[in-house]
């Protein structure tokens, strides 16, 4: 080919944003800065509850939050952490069936931890309106609860494409950012479990 006709052919063509899996992609990037923003909201949270804590002699005020429900619903979360990891590396193998069950499991999975705290909610003995450790537990629990949902919001949605065929290998770069977020939500709940739950133990 000459140099005319390259000129005429005009640049190469480009791959979409979001054709790689690694952290060059612009959809990459756009999910740390989401999930930097997001660790910074929840550090401001824990830091008023510690600072609130070291205000009052005693903290909890109604005692330390019983472990009965929280701990293995912690443990299920952790776990659907497993399930999701096995859908990000099926959709990295082409393996589209381990796919669909690593999500669809992982869906199951969070959706019963939501239904758990919300039973914990219900059996709980304040309210946000009771004291300052009320509103900050009912805060934080509750807008975890919030980026849970949001979580499996994303995944139903990354599940419906994925029944499709919307993701053949090397162009699976919206489940490994639905994974990510999901990982992160359940560290931020191991976070959160140790502070409110444990730390009162100690």
């Amino acid at each position: 080919m000459t140099t005319a006709d390259a000129q005429a052919a005009g640049p190469p063509a480009r791959p979409p944003l979001s054709a790689g899996r690694g952290g060059h992609d612009v959809g990459w990037w756009g999910m740390m800065v989401l999930l930097a923003t997001e660790a910074a909201l929840f550090s401001y949270l824990l830091g008023s509850y510690f600072y609130l804590a070291v205000q009052h002699p005693t903290w909890p005020t109604i005692g330390a939050p019983p472990l009965a429900l929280v701990a293995p619903n912690t443990a299920l979360l952790v776990a659907s952490s497993g399930a999701a990891w096995w859908a990000d590396r099926s959709a990295d193998r082409g393996n589209r069936v381990g796919l669909i069950a690593g999500l669809a499991l992982t869906i199951v999975m969070g959706a019963v931890f939501l239904g758990v705290q919300g039973l914990e909610w219900s059996r709980a003995d304040f309210r946000p309106q009771t004291d300052a450790y009320g509103s900050m537990f009912y805060t934080i629990t509750g807008f975890h609860g919030a980026h849970v949902l949001a979580g499996l919001l994303a995944l139903g949605h990354t599940l419906l494409r994925a029944i499709t065929g919307a993701f053949p290998p090397g162009r699976t770069l919206a489940v490994n950012n639905t994974v990510l977020y999901w990982h992160f939500v359940d560290v931020v709940w191991l976070v959160v479990f140790t502070s409110l739950y444990l730390a009162p133990r100690f």
